[in-house]
């Protein structure tokens, strides 16, 4: 992990996160929406991702750290991630607001999605079963405001309220 750009990321240590470090961010960050090729009656924002749309990780774009339709836009960039890509992670998943003010190089297109059939790493995502993620997907509720708070072990507690017990 690399210390990353979210709500908080008080009192965390090490390695600042950066674009291409394979690290997933470290701290707190708010989860705007969930993505993926049908809404199952889930209760958050939700968006319908085909093989139009990419995320794009190239911090010379005016669209870096951003999901885009690319019928819809002028490419300026020339890496991104493609939505929809044939291996399925992406079937569905929930944006990491990570960086929101797109900070060049400071890393993009932070996901929570399936984890790939070999269960290979992800290059700064955070990956699972799929029927393990769409439980949580189906368990956001967008009237509480859910967020992500990650770190690791030995710094988790740095982040949490001080009248939180884990």
């Amino acid at each position: 992990m690399g210390v990353g750009i979210g709500i908080s990321k008080d009192g965390l240590i090490g390695p600042t996160k950066r674009e291409g470090d394979k690290r997933a961010p470290a701290g707190i960050f708010r989860i705007p929406f969930i993505f993926g090729k049908k809404n199952l009656g889930f209760n958050y924002p939700f968006y319908k991702m085909d093989r139009n749309y990419v995320c794009v990780d190239d911090s010379n774009s005016k669209f870096y750290n951003k999901i885009v339709n690319t019928r819809k836009i002028k490419k300026d960039f020339k890496s991104f991630e493609t939505m929809r890509p044939r291996s399925g992670v992406y079937d569905y998943g929930l944006f990491v607001l990570h960086n929101p003010k797109s900070l060049k190089n400071r890393g993009s297109c932070i996901f929570m999605h399936i984890q790939k059939p070999n269960k290979a790493p992800t290059v700064g995502c955070t990956a699972m079963d799929k029927k393990e993620l769409i439980s949580i997907l189906k368990w956001l509720d967008k009237n509480k405001n859910p967020l992500l708070i990650q770190a690791p072990k030995s710094q988790i507690k740095k982040l949490l309220p001080r009248n939180l017990k884990l």
